[in-house]
């Protein structure tokens, strides 16, 4: 075993854990971790046992010099994170530093983290790596996020508190007027706009105007107007 067949379990691991972020009860997905956790096991204590002592300083002065590779924003790659010392899949976001110690801002894939990093800290990915598309990971709302999260959903609670309020009271309103129109309709009173019929009606003239059912008067008659001629006169003007 060597150091390229443990790179390729730990960017394998990550990606389950990845895809186990969309599906984390899969069963697959949940026992290919654990047999890549014991790969990873085997073989660091491997490299452990055949490293000797001559051959750990000269991986710590080639890890400590200036890398050979030339790194470039937007380029991908595997970078060692601080939270467990794993190498996992990434891209770089720019670069600082100077050409003798550059330094390089990271964001690891599926996650929001970003990290700045020297080049002892970043490496190529292995040939055989596969990019794998999966759902990137929903980030832990803070304490602030979270209460004003809560206020805008109370908010929105008491909006649809007072519409439903205001619409069982415009029901009750419309049933009470229901019911005093059939009490009406029984009594002989009619009301118009009650059992379909309009408050409006029109004469069978067009020229007609409206009329208001219910008024006491009947339709405005159509008061036809001649045009105004004007007669000569015997006496002229003084």
């Amino acid at each position: 075993m060597d150091t390229t067949e443990l790179e390729t379990y730990q960017v394998q691991l990550s990606q389950v854990e990845l895809a186990l972020q969309t599906d984390p009860e899969n069963a697959g997905l949940l026992s290919l971790r654990s047999e890549l956790q014991e790969l990873i096991s085997l073989t660091q204590q491997s490299l452990a046992q055949a490293a000797s002592s001559s051959r750990a300083d000269s991986v710590r002065k080639t890890a400590n010099s200036t890398p050979s590779h030339t790194w470039t924003a937007g380029s991908d790659c595997l970078a060692k994170y601080s939270g467990d010392g794993g190498w996992y899949p990434a891209r770089i976001t720019s670069v600082g530093g100077s050409a003798e110690n550059p330094v390089y801002s990271i964001m690891f894939k599926g996650y929001n983290t970003t990290e700045l990093i020297k080049g002892g800290e970043i490496k190529a990915l292995p040939a055989n790596h596969q990019e794998k598309v999966t759902a990137p990971s929903k980030r832990k709302l803070t304490k602030a996020e979270d209460e004003e999260r809560d206020r805008k959903k109370k908010r929105n609670e008491k909006k649809l508190e007072v519409k439903a309020a205001k619409a069982k009271e415009q029901l009750a309103k419309q049933a009470t007027w229901q019911k005093f129109a059939k009490k009406s309709e029984k009594k002989g009173v009619h009301i118009a706009g009650v059992a379909g019929t309009s408050i409006f009606k029109t004469p069978d003239n067009p020229l007609g105007r409206v009329g208001v059912t219910g008024s006491g008067k009947g339709m405005t008659e159509v008061a036809i107007r001649g045009k105004h001629k004007f007669a000569p006169t015997d006496e002229p003007n003084a």
